[in-house]
């Protein structure tokens, strides 16, 4: 399998016009385990901030080896949900113990608790990708986005760990920063392009904004760029890919996409039913709760008005091939998509 492939494992799946004709469903290729929701920052844009999702727990090694053990040839495995990675005392194991079986590991982290006496344990668990979300290139705009300042502290450890790697030969993890695109931020773009230059950062996403009806925080129809995009903000962008190509630093999008690409609409026909995620992916909460997939928790509030099964009392076989998730799927190929799904491609990218 190429390395492609286990970035975007959705295409390895079929048309929509398949996907509607099959009953049987093939094994997931990917698994997102929230290892824990407990978080150190109060982000503007993320859902826990401002509302309990569920009780804050830790996902207990028992629940992580139950559910990564009935898929011992799992693909990939994504250990982040809502909350942050690294405050988890098992994590490394965790990582090893999928590493062992030839899996493809990586996480999202906001890059706080990157000290350096945990670099050698991260190298040496294997981990292939860790991806720092960052959100500003100043420490003024990263307060005001993620709730509490940081950003001297990560820039600094992060650098140091990248030097660390150079300094020991490592090749993995990969890392790579993160900014959230906001109509307040998208104009910085080109300084974060410069700052993981030097950093040392070779890879920079622009990760699109999911926000839901109410709107909390920065999370607002007013603050996406999707669909609404201006020429000095796609101007931004296209000076930071400039700036990227002179400094050695790619600048791509989430969802596998180029930014131009992850900001515009890709289907004008109910676009929500060209998403694959039902077909190839599952997310557990830390407490075991099956969601269609993790952009779910941002986009719908609620949920037990989406929960598709629970790993503490059953299979994940059973999840999978059970009525819930067969609805789900049904729906997401209808006119009338499920509650987390009605504005996939609308409002923002998939």
């Amino acid at each position: 399998m190429s390395a492609t492939a286990l970035r975007d494992p959705r295409r390895y799946f079929e048309s929509v016009a398949a996907r509607r004709e099959r009953t049987t469903e093939a094994d997931p290729v990917c698994l997102y385990l929230e290892v824990t929701n407990r978080c150190n920052l109060l982000c503007e844009t993320c859902p826990r901030t401002f509302e309990a999702l569920e009780p804050p727990a830790d996902m207990s090694w028992s629940l992580f080896t139950r559910i990564v053990d009935q898929y011992p040839n799992i693909s990939r495995v994504v250990l982040h949900g809502v909350g942050e990675p690294m405050l988890v005392k098992e994590l490394p194991r965790m990582i090893r113990y999928l590493k062992d079986r030839g899996t493809y590991v990586l996480f999202n982290t906001n890059g706080t608790l990157l000290q350096p006496k945990k670099f050698q344990g991260l190298i040496d668990s294997g981990l292939d990708e860790l991806r720092v979300s960052l959100d500003a290139a100043d420490r003024e705009t990263y307060a005001r986005v993620r709730g509490k300042d940081f950003f001297q502290r990560i820039v600094r450890d992060v650098g140091k760990f990248i030097a660390y790697q150079h300094e020991v030969g490592a090749t993995a993890p990969r890392v790579s920063l993160w900014l959230t695109g906001l109509k307040e931020t998208v104009e910085q773009l080109p300084d974060f392009v410069r700052l993981a230059a030097k950093m040392g950062v070779k890879e920079v996403h622009l990760q699109r904004l999911v926000f839901d009806d109410v709107g909390y925080g920065m999370a607002r129809a007013e603050s996406s760029l999707f669909e609404q995009t201006r020429a000095d903000e796609q101007a931004a962008i296209e000076a930071a890919q400039a700036i990227g190509v002179d400094l050695g630093v790619t600048l791509d999008a989430s969802g596998a996409t180029e930014p131009g690409l992850s900001l515009k609409r890709q289907a004008e026909d109910q676009p929500w039913s060209t998403c694959r995620r039902p077909w190839s992916l599952m997310y557990f909460t830390a407490h075991g709760r099956a969601l269609p997939c993790c952009i779910a928790p941002f986009s719908a509030r609620d949920y037990g008005t989406y929960t598709l099964g629970d790993a503490t009392q059953q299979s994940l076989r059973e999840i999978w091939n059970g009525p819930a998730y067969q609805a789900f799927r049904g729906g997401l190929l209808s006119e009338a998509p499920p509650k987390p799904c009605e504005n996939c491609g609308l409002r923002w990218s998939l």
